[in-house]
């Protein structure tokens, strides 16, 4: 008896479990943080580790997942742009949200440009259908200024930012447009920069120590700002109509859906994210709100998730989002269902090559393809793992309120999934 006793805590001593909860609490003790890791081998369709997996945990960009898995369901292969209507000469159009209009982050093919370019009549910009604010619930309202919290919008053109590229001592704007919004601060700071007023579009520039030579900033979402944007850009005269009220639309696709998602899920590109939830919304209602796409994912999608997530945004810019590590791994093993895995994985960032991942986890050939997420004091990996004898496992690795470096934690994050590769 006592022999087996003896082998029984041997083995124990000696699991992957075992080394991997060492690992995960010497996180805990060090970092002072929360910790949550779910397991899950695809093969089998096992658990085979769980730690705090029913724990809530802010996603941040993991809430991404959740996007992709209901536009994959409801967007079809190609990104719808607008509807539009034709009455005599004239074009009527109403955005279905698309952002890939004129946005330098995605690969645009030009059919948009092409198409109202090449109408020969009048054409109208409708925006009956947009019900959402500019910002979401639970953003950090400061980040207004910043590149990855741009403003949803029907029509988004230029991925609803400003570029802006200093050359010299002039200053070069795409949107021309902006350029009569600049103006120069006599005041002097640690860094060169610009910052956009907060309820509008002037721009001030500041000197600086350190100089910058590139900015991107959102603008300040309107109607007439939009309409003023395409007429600039497609040189025609665009005008506000209301939609008909009989309606008899098409529908016009610009580019592949795929084109977006890679975006997405490589670079957490939060624009992408937002404006996916607002072209679903499109196709199960005539409303352009990402509540009605959230509400009627989680009813029609997730409902066999293990719990229920706080969702309430397309991107995880909201701190209001809350998910358990055991469904974000449900959510993976969901899509890997839904989507042939060679195509799947060269949408998501991978470890030591690509989108966020880069810099993470350097091993060859790469193992982890997948999705961060991070807002301050919260980060998380999450997605698929290839193991040492070649199995393919589901993962979530989730920590909150963590007040170290980002890189003390990643350290431990990487040992936690290297014990899982070299163990299983």
């Amino acid at each position: 008896m006592r022999i087996f006793f003896l082998w029984a805590f041997i083995f124990c001593a000696c699991s992957p479990s075992h080394f991997i909860t060492k690992e995960i609490k010497e996180t805990e003790n060090q970092l002072h943080g929360h910790v949550g890791f779910y397991l899950y081998d695809l093969s089998s369709k096992k658990a085979k580790f769980d730690y705090n997996g029913s724990k809530y945990f802010t996603p941040a960009s993991n809430t991404k997942i959740v996007t992709f898995y209901t536009s994959l369901h409801l967007l079809g292969d190609s990104v719808k742009s607008f509807r539009y209507v034709k009455r005599n000469d004239s074009l009527i159009v109403h955005g279905l949200g698309d952002p890939s209009f004129l946005y330098k982050s995605v690969f645009d093919n030009g059919r948009t440009f092409q198409f109202l370019q090449q109408h020969q009549g009048k054409i109208f910009l409708a925006s009956d259908f947009f019900k959402t604010e500019s910002y979401g619930a639970g953003w950090a309202w400061d980040d207004y200024n910043d590149y990855y919290a741009a403003e949803r919008s029907g029509f988004p053109i230029y991925g609803n930012v400003i570029s802006i590229k200093k050359v010299n001592e002039n200053f070069n704007f795409q949107p021309l447009h902006f350029g009569h919004e600049f103006q120069k601060s006599n005041e002097q700071r640690a860094f060169a920069g610009i910052k956009r007023d907060f309820n509008s579009n002037r721009l001030t520039y500041f000197e600086g120590n350190k100089m910058g030579l590139q900015w991107t900033i959102p603008f300040r979402t309107s109607n007439e700002l939009t309409i003023k944007l395409l007429s600039n850009t497609l040189h025609r005269n665009i005008e506000q109509i209301s939609w008909p009220k009989n309606d008899s639309s098409q529908i016009f696709n610009s580019i592949p859906a795929d084109s977006l998602y890679k975006v997405m899920m490589q670079k957490s590109d939060n624009f992408i994210a937002e404006q996916l939830l607002l072209q679903c919304a499109a196709v199960v209602s005539d409303t352009l709100k990402p509540e009605i796409a959230i509400q009627y994912s989680t009813k029609k999608f997730l409902a066999d998730l293990p719990d229920k997530p706080v969702w309430v945004d397309g991107s995880g810019l909201s701190r209001y989002n809350l998910f358990t590590p055991r469904s974000i791994v449900t959510l993976w093993n969901k899509t890997h269902e839904l989507v042939p895995e060679d195509r799947l994985f060269k949408l998501l960032a991978v470890n030591g090559k690509q989108g966020t991942l880069k810099n993470f986890l350097k091993t060859e050939p790469p193992i982890v393809f997948g999705k961060t997420g991070f807002l301050s004091n919260n980060y998380s990996v999450s997605g698929y793992l290839v193991t040492k004898r070649g199995k393919i496992f589901t993962f979530s690795l989730m920590n909150s309120n963590f007040v170290s470096s980002t890189a003390e934690l990643r350290k431990q994050m990487e040992k936690i999934l290297m014990q899982v590769r070299n163990k299983y």
